[in-house]
This record gives structure tokens, sequence and C-alpha cells, in this order.
């Protein structure tokens, strides 16, 4: 299932501004700037897909098309639209638009709960307080872990306007952390304004899931017990279960599969050697399992994993 394919048409000034500044400060591939969380992506061709730990992110295309998939669901985003990733999730990203003459160009920022809860509490003097008693259903609802939408002109310009900082480093010293809060807001402001929020609420389910999910991440090679994840998520088995596939589109086994996975490719790239070691370091038992589990998710045996790539959200 592919969803977000009607590109955005409005705010076309400010989407050239974004061209501009990513283009004056991105080499090819993922660019880190100056300022913290935020970064340039420039990528010359259309990509093989890929597979990456994505992590809490704006992603919003000056131009280009990407795809982003999550357990068999594809999202699609071009111009003028933005991808947010509420928690760390194991994603297939690929750029599907792009040439040398045109090349797919985003900025991306790190989603920090703690600057979102910052803005909540200044803007929602009641967000830091205990959660009451009852709360409708809606506003007890784990959102989806990733979504896409269109872009506001209003949002599309808050980040032309934090990206023409990089070009005034001693106005970026002053003003950097306003225009990003002001970004913030129109995020909140905006279609998945409640999944914002979420992000930023220390008591919501996204925030419990999200615990969970820094567990795993933490402990991917133990034996996991979805009791003791339940309960640092304060829910119940079966609600943690219900929550967590909501958000992540996974199992909680599932998830701590891919997460071994993972770290098995970046172990692999780093120092490429005994493969059945890294199989057990991770937490396999079967070297044999390992090796299969690898092929199925990066499409070659980790004997080559340097032939496997990944790419930003």
């Amino acid at each position: 299932m592919i969803v977000g394919v009607a590109w955005f048409t409005e705010g076309m000034d400010e989407l050239t501004r974004l061209r501009e500044s990513i283009t004056r400060h991105a080499s090819e591939g993922v660019t880190p700037t100056a300022l913290p969380g935020l970064s340039v992506l420039r990528v010359s061709s259309a990509t093989e897909p890929s597979q990456d730990l994505a992590e809490p992110t704006l992603a919003v295309v000056a131009q280009g098309v990407k795809e982003t998939a999550l357990n068999g669901r594809t999202f699609a985003y071009g111009p003028g639209q933005f991808l947010i990733v509420s928690v760390e999730l194991p994603v297939l990203g690929r750029v599907v638009r792009s040439s040398p003459e045109e090349p797919f160009l985003a900025a991306m920022l790190t989603l920090r709960p703690e600057r979102i809860a910052a803005l909540l509490l200044e803007t929602e003097p009641g967000a830091g307080a205990a959660r009451p008693a009852a709360r409708p259903p809606a506003a007890d609802r784990a959102p989806a872990g990733i979504a896409v939408s269109d872009a506001s002109p209003a949002l599309l310009d808050a980040l032309a306007r934090l990206l023409a900082l990089l070009d005034a480093p001693q106005d970026a010293a002053v003003l950097a952390a306003g225009v990003e809060r002001e970004l913030l807001w129109r995020l909140l402001r905006g279609p998945q304004g409640a999944t914002v929020r979420q992000i930023g609420l220390a008591d919501s389910r996204l925030a419990h899931v999200a615990r969970a999910i820094r567990r795993i991440r933490r402990h991917y090679d133990e034996t996991l017990r979805v009791d003791e994840l339940a309960a640092l998520a304060t829910m119940s088995a079966s609600s943690f279960h219900r929550h967590f596939r909501a958000v992540t589109s996974l199992t909680p086994i599932q998830f701590q599969k891919q997460v071994r996975l993972h770290e098995a490719r970046a172990r692999l790239l780093a120092a490429p050697g005994d493969v059945a070691s890294v199989g057990f370091a991770v937490g396999y038992d079967s070297p044999s399992q390992f090796s299969r589990e690898y092929r199925r998710m990066f499409g070659v045996p980790p004997s080559e994993a340097g032939r496997s790539g990944a790419t930003a959200p």
C-alpha cells in the first residue's frame, strides 16, 4: 500500500529557498549541519531499497521523490511534503525520482521530546500534570509511528529560515532555538499535531511504547520478556501488544529480530570477519538461522554485508 503521493503545489517560494539552502550545504548523501539535530540530504540518482533504523525525525522534501516502507506499508513523499517518524523504527527506504540535474533534496530535523515538552508546558499549562482518572479513548490511542503529510507554507517558511541561519553563524547562536521552536509549533498545529504532541508527553501511550523500544534497542541480544516490557510501559500484556503493533506495525519479537539484524550488519561493515561470532553476539544461537534471516532482510548473506546499504528516512 502506497500513501502520500499527491505532491503539494503551494508554497513554491519556500520550496525554492529550501532547494537553494540544501544545495549550498549538502554533499552527496546525508550531511550533518552546524545546528544540532539538523541535517540535509542530497541524492543524485534513484537508489535501490535499503534498510535503516530511523530515529524520531521530521524529513521535508524540497525536490525529488522518496519512498519509505514499514513492514510492507509504503509511504511516498515528494516536494512540499514531510515524513514524520515518532519512535525508533526499522524502515526500508529508496529514492525513486532523482537525477544529476535535479537531485533528491531534503532537510531532516531530529524530534527531541524535551523540546516538544517545553513548548507544550508553555502553551498548554496542564500538559505536565498527572493524567486524569478518565480520558476519552482517542486521547489514549497510540498513533502510528510513521506518517506523511503536506507541509503548510508556514512550516516550509520556518524550515527555510532555520536553514538560512547556516549562512550566518552569529545569528544562528541567538536565533536558531527560537526558529526551531516555531517549526515545532507549526508541526503541533498541523495534520500530525496529535502525534508530535504525544512525543512530548511523558505519560502518552506513544511515550510508553517508546520506552519499551529503547529497552529492546539496548538489550537486543537478550531473551525478550514481553511481561517485563509491558510493565515498563505500564500496560497489561495484551494492551502492550496492541499499542506496540499500532505504533510499529510489528510484534515485539519481530522488532527485536530487526534490531538484531541491523546491529549485526553494522558490526560486519565495521569489521568483516567471523560471521558466526557476530550472530552469537547479537543473540542468535544458530548460525544457519542467523544467515537465513540476514539474507531475507538485506538480500545478501552476512558474508557479503558490504553490498547492502542504508539511507536516511
